[in-house]
Order: C-alpha cells, then sequence, then structure tokens
C-alpha cells in the first residue's frame, strides 16, 4: 500500500495515464458497456472517533472522485456513487466501533455514468476533491434554503428560509427551529429571532396543511444592499436547531445576497437592470494537480477575473467545488452552475435513454440542493452538449419546481434557432414549444455563432419568444486566437437582445511535463501514449495553464471596460465620460490623461473626482495646449482610470479602462525624404551581382536574392535583405498542426496549393547610377503548385550617399490566391540587433481583427521578448499600424520607416521553425535576427471552433504596395 495524497488524481502520480479526447470516447464501445481494463484504485486508511462523537450520527463525506465510488466500513460495505463532481454523503453510524475503523473506498475509471460525462477534458481518475467526517446530533438540520429578495421597487427586501430536519431514528415532536439575518458588520437584523416549530411526527399531523418535517420562516428586511457582482454585498443567515428542553443543539449558517433574477423583454434581467454578460467558460484545471483545485488557485483566476472586468464565469461543463461558489459570492461574479451532463459521442442518444433519464434528473436536482443558497448563481444549467430530450425536459421540471427564482440555460435546447446550427433530426420533436426549446431554456444560448446570423436574429424581432440571446460558448480561445471579438462587441452593444456571453474558454488544459535536460513545456493529447486523442485541442484558454494572459485577454479586457470616453469638442478640451456600470458610480476610480503628439508626451494631467451614475455621462474640459497640433504632427488623446483605493481583487493603482483618442490625422501626410547625397557613392558590376559603396557601407545584389547584405564601418548589418514572404507558422485557427486534413481549414488549403514550398526563382538585376544615387531594380517570380506565377515580386533600391536605402515593393497576387497567411517581405539581420523599438501599436502583439487592447505610441524592448509561448507554437508577436521598427545593437540602429502604415514584427525564429514545432521546447532560437514587414497579414478569427476570418481581414489577389526606408544610425 504505496502512499497517495487525497485529493489527487492518481494518472497525476505515476499510475495510469491523463487521456484527453473532445468529443470522441476514449473507447470504442456503446453505451452502457466500459472496457474489461478498467483502472481501479484502492484506498484505506484507519481512524478513531474524536472524543463525545460516539453517541452521535457520523457522516463521510466525498468530495469527488472519477468515476463511480464505493464504500466499507470495517469490512461492511456501506454505499456507492456515481456523480464525478458532485459530494457522496454516507452515514457511517451504523458500521462504527470503538478504537480503530478502517475506511476503504473502491474509485473504478469507466462505467456507464462515463458516457454522460463526456466534456472536452483529460480523462483523470481518483479522488479529487476533499474527504471528511462531520458529526450531527441524532435529530439534525438536512437542509436549508434561504432566499433574500427586493421588492419589485428594489427598496426593501424580503427574507425566506426554508429548514428541513432529518431523523436516524423516526421523526419526532418537540423540536424548534431559530433563525436571525446578520449584516456585514455582525449585527442582528431582525428585532427578534424567528422561532418556529416544526411538525414531524405523522401520527398527529393534518395531511393538508403541508409537510413534515420541514417550516419556512420568512422576515422583511428594511432597505437591504443588494448584491451584483459590482457591489457583491452579502449577509449571514444563521438557522439554530432548538430541542423541546430550549438547548441550541445545532447551528448552521450561509451567507446571502438581495438580488431578484428575472426574465424580461428580451432581457435577463439583474436587480431589473439588462446586465450585460462579460463572461468566461472555466473548467477546474491546475497543470501539476490536474482535477485538484486548491482554493488559493481558485482565488488566483478570481482575482484574474476581475482585474480583466470579466463579471461572469459558465461553470463547464459540472458543479465546481463547493469553495468556488463562496468566492464568486464574496468577490461579485455572476455563474451560471451546470449540471454534470454531456454526451457528446451520443448527443441524441442518451437524453432519450429511458435507463439514464434517473441520471438526468438526480445529477441536475443535486446540484441544485447542493448550490442554491448562492447569490453569484443567476441561472441553473442543464449540461453540455447532450442533444435534447426527454430527461432533459424532465430534469428541468424538478428543477424548477425546486427552485423557481432562477432561470435555465441549457443550449442544446435552442438548436433550431437558426439553420446555422445542426437541426434536431426531423420528427423527434414535433410540437412548437419542444421544438423552441423553451421548456429546458429560458434564454437563447448558443455555441460559436457568426456574427451576421446573431444580427439577423436581433433585426428579426420574433414577437413570439422574446428571450434573450446569450452565447454560452464564443470566440474559441486556442493558441493565438480571438479575433473578431471587437465585432462580436459591436454587435452586442448595438442590438437589443443580444446580452454578451461565455468566452470559451479560461485556461489552458495543458499539463507540466519535462524533457529530459529538465525544460518544462505543457503536455498535450497524445503526450502521454493515450489514443485515441485530440491533440492540443485541451489548449484553448485565454490565460495560459500557468494563469499567465494570452493576448486575447487584453483584447476582452479593454472591449468590456466599465468606463468610456469620447471627444465632444478636440478644439476646445471637452470629452464626455460614460459610465457603462450597471449598479456603480465612477467614485472608487481616479482617473488621468496624456497629450501625446508624434508618439511623445505634450501635456498630462488629472482627471477630477467623478460621481457618474451608472448608464450616465460627466463632461470633462481639459487644460490641453494652443494650438494642439502643427501640420503634420499626429496627436492621440490618452485618458487612463484606475483604482482610487484597494479593492478585493486588486489593490490601488490598478488599471482599470483606458481610451485613446485622435486629436487631429496630420492635415498634410508627410512626405517620404529625399535622399540626401553626402559623398558619391561607387557602383560596381559583375554580371547578374552588384556592389554599392559609400563612404562608410556597402550593399551587396544578386538576381537571385535582390538586396543580400549591408556593411556599416566593421559591422554586419543586414545579412539578407526584403526576401518575398507569404508564410506564417500556422495558428490553431488556420488549421490544427497533426490532425487530419480538415478540407475547410484554411491550412489545408495553403498546403494543397504549395504556399508553404513557394520557391521565388532568379531574376533580371538592372542597375543604374545618376544624380549621386544607385538605383537597383529586381523582379522575381513566386511560383507554387496553385500557379507558376503565383506572385510577381517587383523591388526597387534607391541608395543615397548618407547611407539610406528607399525600398519600393509592389506584389501582382495571382486570383488563383484568394487567401494568403501574409503579403510581405522578411529581412535578416546580424546576431546583436536584439533591441527592439517600434511606433505603432502596442506593447502587446496585435493582429487586424485583434488591436483594441494596442494603442499607438513608441515602445521598446527585445526582440526575444516578443515571443508569445503558446502550448503549440504558432505564428506571434506581430505589430499593426507601424509608422516605424527600429532594431538596435550596442552600436547601431537600423530603423525601418513605411511610407504607410503596416504590419511587422521581429524575431527569431523563421515561419518554418514555428510550424515544425510541437511544443514550446521543440523550438531553438536562431542566432540572425528577422524583421517581418507586411502589406497584411491575414487576420485570425477562431476558426479551430467557430466562425474563420471575416472577409475585410484576409489578404486575397491583387496589386498591393510596400515601401519603406532603411536607415542605420548610431546607437
Amino acid at each position: 500500500w504505496p502512499t497517495l495524497p487525497v485529493p489527487s488524481n492518481w494518472t497525476m502520480h505515476g499510475y495510469d495515464r491523463p487521456h484527453y479526447t473532445n468529443v470522441q470516447m476514449p473507447f470504442d464501445l456503446a453505451p452502457p458497456n466500459v472496457p474489461d481494463d478498467n483502472p481501479t484504485g484502492l484506498y484505506r486508511r484507519t481512524f478513531e472517533l474524536p472524543a463525545g462523537w460516539d453517541s452521535r450520527r457520523v457522516v463521510l463525506n466525498v468530495g469527488g472522485a472519477e468515476s463511480v465510488l464505493y464504500v466499507w466500513l470495517n469490512g461492511q460495505a456501506v454505499g456507492m456513487g456515481k456523480d464525478s463532481r458532485l459530494p457522496h454523503e454516507f452515514d457511517l453510524t451504523p458500521f462504527l466501533k470503538a478504537g480503530e475503523n478502517l475506511l476503504c473506498c473502491a474509485v473504478v475509471k469507466w462505467s456507464d455514468a462515463t458516457f454522460i460525462e463526456d466534456q472536452d477534458q483529460w480523462w483523470m481518475g481518483g479522488i479529487h476533491r476533499e474527504v471528511f467526517l462531520y458529526a450531527t446530533t441524532k435529530t439534525y438540520i438536512a437542509d436549508v434554503f434561504a432566499l433574500a429578495t427586493p421588492d419589485e421597487g428594489f427598496q426593501d427586501g424580503a427574507l425566506s428560509v426554508t429548514t428541513k430536519l432529518g431523523f436516524s431514528g423516526p421523526p419526532i415532536n418537540g423540536w424548534s427551529v431559530q433563525t436571525q439575518l446578520f449584516d456585514l458588520e455582525g449585527r442582528a437584523l431582525l428585532d427578534e429571532p424567528l422561532l418556529d416549530r416544526v411538525r414531524a411526527d405523522n401520527r398527529r399531523h393534518n395531511p393538508y396543511r403541508g409537510p413534515l418535517s420541514q417550516v419556512t420562516q420568512t422576515a422583511r428586511v428594511a432597505a437591504p444592499l443588494l448584491w451584483s457582482s459590482e457591489a457583491p454585498n452579502l449577509y449571514t443567515v444563521v438557522v439554530s436547531l432548538i430541542s423541546s428542553e430550549g438547548d441550541v443543539v445545532e447551528s448552521t449558517s450561509c451567507r446571502v445576497g438581495f438580488r431578484r433574477i428575472e426574465m424580461g423583454d428580451r432581457a435577463l434581467l439583474i436587480n431589473g437592470k439588462a446586465v450585460m454578460i462579460r463572461g468566461v467558460n472555466r473548467h477546474e484545471h491546475d497543470p501539476v494537480t490536474g482535477k485538484v483545485i486548491s482554493r488559493e488557485s481558485m482565488i488566483v483566476d478570481i482575482k484574474l477575473m476581475k482585474q480583466f472586468n470579466i463579471n461572469a464565469v459558465r461553470a463547464s461543463h459540472y458543479p465546481n467545488a463547493e469553495a468556488w461558489y463562496d468566492l464568486c459570492d464574496e468577490y461579485g461574479l455572476y455563474v451560471i452552475d451546470e449540471t454534470n451532463l454531456e454526451s457528446h459521442a451520443f448527443l441524441h442518444t442518451m437524453c432519450r435513454d429511458p435507463r439514464y433519464l434517473s441520471q438526468f434528473v438526480e445529477r441536475g436536482s443535486r446540484m441544485v440542493e447542493r448550490d442554491k443558497n448562492h447569490a453569484c448563481i443567476i441561472a441553473w444549467s442543464l449540461g453540455n452538449e447532450s442533444g435534447y430530450g426527454p430527461n432533459h425536459d424532465a430534469m428541468a421540471g424538478v428543477i424548477r419546481a425546486l427552485d423557481p427564482s432562477r432561470p435555465l440555460h441549457y443550449e442544446g435546447a435552442t438548436w433550431v434557432w437558426n439553420e446555422v446550427y445542426t437541426p434536431i433530426p426531423k420528427g423527434l420533436l414535433e410540437d412548437p414549444i419542444s421544438r423552441s426549446g423553451m421548456r429546458a431554456s429560458d434564454m437563447i444560448c448558443p455555441m460559436y455563432p457568426p456574427i451576421d446570423s446573431l444580427v439577423a436574429w436581433a433585426q428579426a424581432d420574433d414577437p413570439g419568444d422574446r428571450r434573450p440571446m446569450i452565447l454560452c460558448e464564443y470566440s474559441h480561445a486556442m493558441g493565438n486566437s480571438n479575433g473578431s471579438l471587437s465585432d462580436y462587441w459591436a454587435a452586442f452593444e448595438a442590438h437589443p437582445g443580444l446580452q454578451g456571453g461565455f468566452m470559451w474558454e479560461w485556461c489552458d488544459h495543458g499539463l507540466t511535463q519535462h524533457t529530459a535536460d529538465g525544460r518544462a513545456y505543457f503536455a498535450y493529447g497524445g503526450d502521454f501514449g493515450d489514443t485515441p486523442n485530440d491533440l492540443n485541442f485541451c489548449c484553448d484558454g485565454i490565460v495560459g495553464a500557468d494563469r499567465v494572459p494570452h493576448p486575447g485577454l487584453w483584447e476582452l479586457k479593454t472591449l468590456v471596460q466599465p468606463v468610456g470616453v469620447r471627444w465632444i469638442e478636440a478644439a476646445t478640451g471637452q470629452i464626455e465620460v460614460l459610465n457603462k456600470r450597471d449598479f456603480a458610480d465612477l467614485s472608487d476610480l481616479s482617473g488621468t490623461w496624456a497629450l501625446e503628439v508624434d508618439g511623445e508626451v505634450a501635456a498630462h494631467g488629472e482627471l477630477p473626482s467623478l460621481t457618474t451614475l451608472p448608464g450616465a455621462v460627466s463632461v470633462v474640459r481639459l487644460p490641453l495646449p494652443r494650438p494642439i497640433v502643427f501640420e503634420g504632427q499626429e496627436a492621440f488623446l490618452m485618458v487612463r482610470f484606475a483604482l482610487a483605493g484597494d479593492a478585493g481583487y486588486a489593490p490601488a493603482g490598478h488599471e482599470v479602462a483606458w481610451s485613446q483618442l485622435p486629436v487631429s490625422l496630420p492635415t498634410k501626410p508627410k512626405a517620404r525624404a529625399k535622399p540626401v547625397s553626402v559623398m558619391p557613392l561607387t557602383l560596381k558590376r559583375n554580371g547578374e551581382r552588384a556592389v554599392v559603396t559609400g563612404r562608410d557601407f556597402e550593399l551587396s545584389f544578386s538576381a537571385d536574392s535582390g538586396m543580400e547584405q549591408m556593411t556599416r564601418g566593421n559591422h554586419l548589418v543586414i545579412i539578407l535583405g526584403p526576401q518575398l514572404q507569404i508564410w506564417r507558422g500556422a495558428t490553431d485557427n488556420d488549421g490544427i498542426k497533426g490532425m487530419p486534413r480538415q478540407a475547410e481549414k484554411a491550412l489545408t488549403k495553403w498546403l494543397e496549393a504549395g504556399l508553404d514550398q513557394m520557391t521565388v526563382g532568379r531574376g533580371r538585376l538592372e542597375t543604374s547610377q545618376e544624380d549621386g544615387q544607385v538605383t537597383v531594380h529586381l523582379r522575381q517570380v513566386g511560383s507554387c503548385g496553385a500557379a507558376e506565377h503565383a506572385v510577381i515580386f517587383d523591388h526597387t533600391y534607391v541608395i543615397s550617399g548618407d547611407g539610406r536605402v528607399q525600398v519600393d515593393c509592389t506584389f501582382y497576387v495571382d486570383s488563383v490566391l484568394s487567401d494568403l497567411p501574409r503579403l510581405g517581405v522578411t529581412l535578416t539581420l546580424a546576431d546583436e540587433f536584439e533591441g527592439l523599438e517600434w511606433f505603432g501599436r502596442g506593447p502587446l502583439e496585435s493582429y487586424s481583427d485583434r488591436k483594441h487592447a494596442a494603442w499607438v505610441g513608441k515602445f521598446a524592448g527585445t526582440v526575444s521578448d516578443q515571443y508569445v509561448p503558446y502550448a503549440m507554437p504558432q505564428e506571434h508577436g506581430n505589430k499593426t499600424d507601424l509608422r516605424w521598427i527600429e532594431l538596435r545593437s550596442p552600436d547601431l540602429a537600423v530603423r525601418f520607416s513605411p511610407s504607410a502604415l503596416c504590419e511587422g514584427s521581429a524575431s527569431r525564429f523563421a515561419p518554418q521553425d514555428l510550424f515544425a514545432a510541437k511544443h514550446t521546447t521543440d523550438l531553438a532560437p536562431r542566432k540572425e535576427v528577422r524583421v517581418n514587414l507586411d502589406v497584411a497579414q491575414r487576420g485570425l478569427g477562431t476558426a479551430s471552433c467557430g466562425p474563420d476570418i471575416l472577409e475585410q481581414y484576409r489578404v486575397g489577389a491583387g496589386t498591393y504596395r510596400l515601401a519603406f526606408d532603411i536607415d542605420v544610425l548610431g546607437a
């Protein structure tokens, strides 16, 4: 009997192995059959009862075990349970003995329940939540359901507390229940505690007077503070059990929040407001412990969510550990609590299989019974990706009866809302109510809908269905992703009925592993010899498995920030500050402003204190200098808001929101600087090669490559000049490397067209010299499998005596290439050019369809800093709206200045390096530095699971121009 920590997954401790699948089952059998080779863990330990427990009822609580749990005490069978994500309780009292007791548990990995726990996550094994014993008297408090609800005018509140008693023996009368409510400071709010006797003995009970062994107590509460994500005000209900002698034999408590959840006209209302859901989905995952989640880890998640302006979380796809809901109550997050139910591989089967009816109903009802007192829970979900059938309707009916105070959510019941989704097979649901899913879902909650279909739904404004649309999953955050998140939010904010949604998902599910030489990386499906598997589809979080935010999270934070700023009139310095909160004013924030002209701060100051009410605006006049800009200058106003004092989720100074407003565009475009001839140039031709020499620099050219080398003094600056580049290290949204070719994915089409193998032929080198300048021109043809003349690449170089090189590139893209990864050039610089500065959007990477979190400014760092370690290496580090980008060595700086805004990046990895790598540890930085300048790069989209990029973010056939200057400066 080796020692294993509890809670733990045995798969994380060298027994069995983790196994990752998404839709497909890990074994090829039909329900309810499971493999004979079925990993089983046997646990045992001894314990002695504490003093004073001899005459009490003793209960074992096992918080969660995957998948089937059996319990024995002192060799006698006690019971079993089959829900991996809810606690199982066992009354041990009849099996206890004096002195030492032997507790034994068996956990079996595969069972008939496995088919309805087919969630997109790792298959593990073991007791993964805490285990404990507790003791009660023979008569005990079995359940408390506390409802704290504001009145219709949200002035006063009503408290309703239903308490149920349990009896180890026959129910007896003589017991009373006492209830008191305490405020945030611990003061009792009821003048006298509520005290009521409980009828329990049915021999003297009128059956028409109500249920036995329970009592409901009510009280009016004057002007309670309401609970919301912005102001999570909590009160404490204390319930005591009083014996017939008047003794308090047991007390329990729970925290409650006064808040009202109801359905309005195409709106989910929280305290009367149609709150926009700025949510994420969250699996329970730790890269080291698997499904064992500590309270400290939960707090890290919640604080991060709050710091990034997230207000809601869907418990995908099962009830979370109980501490999670306590923390969401305390910090303020709206939660959709979800039944532990997914039958993805048998989508339309289990939901209408009568053998599974009781499991559907029991899982949903047990979730409600455990979690019903939490203010944070705003809806109950019937599960995930399990089709829709009578088993769901049965569960929905039970939940509605148990808790009428909350609406229901279930995506599978609303598939028929739009033809975009796979329809429920014809004939299964014929009556209108069933086909609309109204029995099972009070909201339309699709997954990954295209934006145009959302807008079409909102504009249709169906008078027969007044439910709101809240996306249960969208913007799949796999790798370098979340393209068009801004387009989704533009639709949400523009169209009534669209009420936000939950991004997929919070964190990558990578598991920490190490190479033979000790380097850490995140493993995914297949890395443990687990077959079948779905590779890195488990790495689809907006933060890494280590909770390091991905750039997409910054994009979300910016789009959903609670403060907006816009110009009233730039000339007078008047701005309008909009409070986008639902319940709180802006008095907890402090604001600053800065005027930046051509990337430099010209003026700055603080905003006055604002008490702007929710939904209201305040007008602020800023003391901007006059004139604000001169001809040809570019200016922006940056306004930032931060916490004025400490908050539970972040310290004072934490930035909550920012807005960058253009003051004016240049009155005239900046003219391209004229070359300066400070010294004569020498041009030497040798067949298809040419060398241009100046006072302290030299450039060489060839008909094969164009510019091949640039030196300044005795320093090698550019190893290889602008080379045609159309390839990128494919993102997961382009197509998932290693998975069988997906015909609809961009990557498949690119590979079939041979874009990764494009060859650029030798051109004809043309040179001329006049007016102290040398001009070099070359036309090359890029060929691939799709076309012999796929891209014609014209590049011209004008070299002046001061060493400046003016580059003019023209690209003629053949009509067969309608969707390129990118279009531009790449230059190779010497190893020592590690320093990086740029004037454009930053400091984060940005792309054409994901750049709202990046503002225009001057930024500095290193080339190595630009690497973003996505679990599956891929394209990263791009900069948009570049004015210039500069690489620096200890002695020199080389600046690339485009004549029009372009995209670009600097890296020590070539696209081929990224495309070949399967893990971060497969990458070895190159010695040389690669600078990429692109006319455009394809957007990101979310096609790994969801819509591909919108048309305006594609790079297709046509003629494109990219012109830029190369200047080498002293460091």
